[in-house]
């Protein structure tokens, strides 16, 4: 790795802060708009004073197969650590599918070759076309596959979503992958669901945040424990009606025949976890690929099995052992030319989004490039519903910012604030307004301290969300009205641009700010803040949103 090169500027005097506010996007000025409803005096100044640009955070502007795509936190910090788009899971999955290369992969051989004979073949994931962590083509795509190469018994563990996709589509799922299922079936072919429950109550907890989450997981789909149904169909529909909750809050449920589950984990199986987006899936993968010293919580029965993730999930600690798919080698990333020209460098948030300023950024690399000139901060999380708090650890990251401002240790410093995205995947308007007053509040707090210092702050987000908490019509650009004539609550990303702002009280006659391109996205966060250290960008880069005079 070699060095960034100086350019003509001298470079600021104080830090260069990163703020990403997470799942703050722009939209229009309307009553699904919870940054705008919300009472945000620091974040409109901000807006009217300051050179803003708009950022493209979705679709291919982030690495992902088309526009209709929602932008992520993962793929959104990679882009913005980077400064480079890179082909990302679902299109790498889609490409080795349609390929055949997962297919012919020793992963993959190695699993059904297993279970040919004798044994069952387990997919387990999160159960929707969203895009973000799954999609459901490629699960049937395996499905049909297997099918095709003699395994004779396959079990399907659903993790329903009602956050990526529509808060309570999950039939809309389920009922054509039971006539998928049911078309493939056959007498040597024995295909079903055989458990699920909700993405935010079992399986899929993240940062280890919330390991029971993962035990109530093993204990479904595994161990086959919990509430007994006949079909997937009548869990949802049972739930629904007795909870009120949507899609991804659901309870887990089993299903079963006889009073017996029909699809428990048993010695000699094949396991494949299908979601090719890495946070939610490093848990689970280390409770079905740690046979020693697995200490989270008592996994009653270690069955001995062959698993295997979609893609690695963490590629430092080869997380886990087997996978289908490579992922994107992401190099050439800013924290990697910082360290190698010895630029000091922090990055903070709490525990939610902790591994996005940190593993993400890095390009999906875990561990620092330099252990001297870099320092990481976690915050832990609350481990409660988000809309109970909105205001999340926003003021204890900010104390921690400050003094790392204040410290003059830190040359470039990133940042991020979770309260948009997570408060905003509640589909609580209230609450996600609140918390974008939190975070209004704690940007008052920072910006001074930028002054105090002579630093410059680059404000922006990975992606949308709170930006738009209703669903929206498509025709009229109205929010949606439910049966009860109630605007009908959206939990996930939108494909609405983010805001990107440069406040900058000191060195402004040293740049230009660039006009508005169509395809500013936010890999070009990385070259705008090198050239404000001091240094031009690297080549592979894309281009800065400043001009050195």
């Amino acid at each position: 790795m070699s060095e960034l090169k100086k350019n003509t500027f001298a470079g600021v005097k104080g830090p260069v802060v990163t703020i990403v506010m997470d799942g703050v996007g722009i939209a229009p000025e309307n009553a699904a708009n919870a940054v705008y409803c919300a009472h945000t005096p620091t974040l409109d100044r901000l807006m009217k004073d300051y050179p803003v640009r708009s950022l493209r955070a979705h679709g291919t502007a982030v690495g992902l197969p088309s526009d209709d795509d929602m932008g992520n936190s993962e793929v959104g910090h990679n882009a913005l650590g980077s400064g480079q788009v890179f082909a990302q899971g679902a299109k790498l999955v889609s490409q080795s599918i349609e390929s055949g290369k997962m297919f012919s992969s020793e992963t993959w051989k190695t699993l059904v070759g297993g279970v040919k004979e004798e044994g069952t073949l387990h997919f387990l994931g999160l159960f929707s076309d969203g895009n973000v962590h799954s999609h459901i083509d490629h699960l049937k795509a395996m499905i049909v596959k297997a099918k095709e190469e003699g395994v004779k018994k396959v079990r399907v563990h659903i993790l329903l979503d009602g956050r990526d996709v529509g808060e309570t589509s999950a039939l809309d799922y389920v009922e054509p992958f039971e006539a998928f299922l049911a078309d493939l079936r056959a007498p040597e072919f024995d295909v079903m669901i055989a458990s699920g429950g909700g993405r935010m109550q079992i399986t899929m907890d993240r940062y280890e945040a919330n390991w029971s989450m993962v035990e109530k997981g093993w204990q479904t789909h595994v161990l086959g424990l919990g509430r007994q149904f006949s079909s997937a169909k009548e869990a949802i529909e049972t739930y629904r009606a007795e909870t009120k909750v949507i899609d991804q809050d659901l309870p887990a449920f089993v299903i079963a025949k006889d009073g017996k589950p029909v699809g428990t984990v048993e010695d000699g199986d094949s396991v494949i976890f299908f979601n090719f987006r890495g946070d939610r899936a490093i848990e689970i993968s280390k409770t079905f690929d740690t046979a020693e010293g697995f200490d989270k919580f008592d996994r009653v029965r270690y069955p001995k099995v062959l698993y295997a993730g979609m893609l690695e999930y963490d590629g430092d600690a080869h997380i886990p052992s087997r996978y289908l798919v490579n992922p994107p080698e992401i190099t050439n990333t800013m924290g990697e030319y910082l360290a190698a020209t010895g630029i000091s460098q922090a990055a903070i948030s709490e525990t939610q989004k902790y591994g996005h300023v940190t593993y993400f950024w890095n390009g999906n690399r875990s561990g620092k490039f330099d252990e001297e000139l870099e320092t990481y901060v976690e915050i832990p999380s609350d481990v409660v519903p988000f809309e109970q708090r909105p205001w999340m650890k926003c003021a204890e990251i900010t104390d921690e910012l400050i003094a790392m401002i204040r410290s003059g240790k830190y040359r470039s410093i990133r940042c991020n604030f979770p309260n948009g995205d997570m408060v905003g995947h509640t589909g609580s308007m209230e609450a996600t307004r609140i918390s974008m007053e939190a975070l209004d509040l704690q940007l008052a707090r920072i910006l001074p301290v930028i002054d105090e210092v002579g630093g410059v702050a680059l404000i922006t987000a990975d992606h949308g969300n709170a930006d738009e908490m209703y669903e929206m019509d498509k025709k009229t650009g109205a929010p949606k009205c439910g049966k009860d004539g109630k605007f009908k609550a959206k939990t996930s990303h939108t494909l609405n641009p983010v805001p990107f702002i440069i406040y900058d009280n000191f060195y402004t006659d040293s740049y230009t700010v660039k006009e508005q391109k169509a395809d500013f996205g936010l890999a070009n966060v990385a070259a705008t803040a090198v050239n404000l250290l001091g240094y031009e960008a690297p080549e592979m880069w894309n281009e800065s949103v400043i001009e050195i005079k």
